[in-house]
């Protein structure tokens, strides 16, 4: 083969690869953990998704304004796109239509093991998590 075969090869394999590589991650994505019992008849109060006083408080706790110590935007960005390493991205419509409300609630309440989601149930109310998990459900509609 010469050198030109050669290449152009290498190269229809690498975008076959490619496509195949994307094509399995974007139809299989790592299943997510259990919910634990704790968690898993969580469900936020009906209507908090579309109720403007909900969504305006999420808002404020999600940027810090509530409490300093809990600033969402910080790692998840203020419009939902991730500004650290490793942030879960609000926008991905696909991603955040997997986790029901329980999941969002328990990992808002007891953070994330091995990454640097922190859990927010001893700074934040029950009703301040269901509030601010509503505002973040936004950024993927």
């Amino acid at each position: 083969m010469t050198t030109r075969k050669i290449g152009i090869s290498a190269v229809i394999m690498a975008s076959v690869l490619v496509f195949v590589g994307g094509k399995a991650y974007a139809e299989d994505p790592a299943p997510l953990p259990e919910v634990p019992a704790e968690y898993a008849d969580k469900k936020m109060p009906a209507g908090w998704l579309t109720d403007p006083k909900v969504l305006a408080e999420g808002a404020l706790i999600y940027t810090g304004e509530v409490n300093p110590q809990v600033n969402c935007a910080s790692c998840h960005g203020k419009d939902g796109k991730p500004v650290k390493k490793g942030a879960r991205d609000f926008r991905d419509k696909a991603q955040m239509g997997r986790m029901s409300e329980a999941f969002w609630f328990w990992r808002v309440s007891e953070g994330v093991p091995k990454t640097k989601m922190k859990a927010w149930k001893s700074q934040l109310s029950e009703e301040q998590i269901w509030q601010v998990i509503a505002y973040e459900r936004q950024f993927s509609k």
